[in-house]
């Protein structure tokens, strides 16, 4: 019985585990985007001073902090979902990405500054290692799934697609040779 609902339950895991690793990912990779942009604007002084601030106040008050800055994007949010309910589609996913990219963007950038404080906090650290965990289970869970695919596309396996993918890739090529 246990088997069987691990089994069951599998495919909405892995659905998780890619979910969770898509938000990992854009953390990682809009991190140095927001960087970028700091180096571009003055905002690497603001986030000196930020930092100098944060410095200052308790674990319990730089949790303020961290979450305040996020708070003013959720009404974004609520227009793209609105936006969504009156079927203006392009619109509405624009917003939900926007609202989205600027949100990790901001909590990277806000996270980044208020690390080391909150992670003084022990019900902090506990929760900062258990997503660490997740995450790092979640890789482990999607890497043979996303190896297949990736083997399937380069045509590097023994399936029915890779051999079809190879099959085309030489009619591809002797297209191109024949011209």
């Amino acid at each position: 019985m246990r088997f069987m609902l691990r089994r069951l339950l599998q495919p909405l895991w892995v659905l998780l585990a890619i979910i969770f690793l898509i938000e990992a990912w854009l953390w990682d990779h809009l991190e140095p985007i927001v960087a970028r942009a700091v180096a571009l604007i003055p905002l690497r002084r603001f986030k000196q001073w930020l930092a100098d601030r944060v410095d200052t106040l308790s674990p319990a008050m730089t949790l303020i902090v961290f979450v305040v800055p996020v708070l003013p994007l959720f009404p974004l949010k609520l227009v793209g979902l609105w936006l969504l309910t009156h079927e203006y589609w392009l619109s509405a996913i624009t917003m939900i990405l926007f609202a989205k990219l600027l949100g990790v963007g901001v909590t990277a950038f806000i996270f980044d500054v208020t690390r080391p404080k909150l992670l003084e906090m022990r019900w902090f650290k506990a929760l900062y290692q258990f997503v660490m965990s997740l995450r790092a289970r979640a890789a482990e869970l999607v890497d043979p799934i996303k190896r297949r695919i990736l083997e399937t596309l380069r045509g590097d396996g023994g399936g029915w697609s890779s051999r079809m993918l190879r099959l085309i890739a030489r009619f591809r090529k002797s297209v191109h040779q024949a011209r």
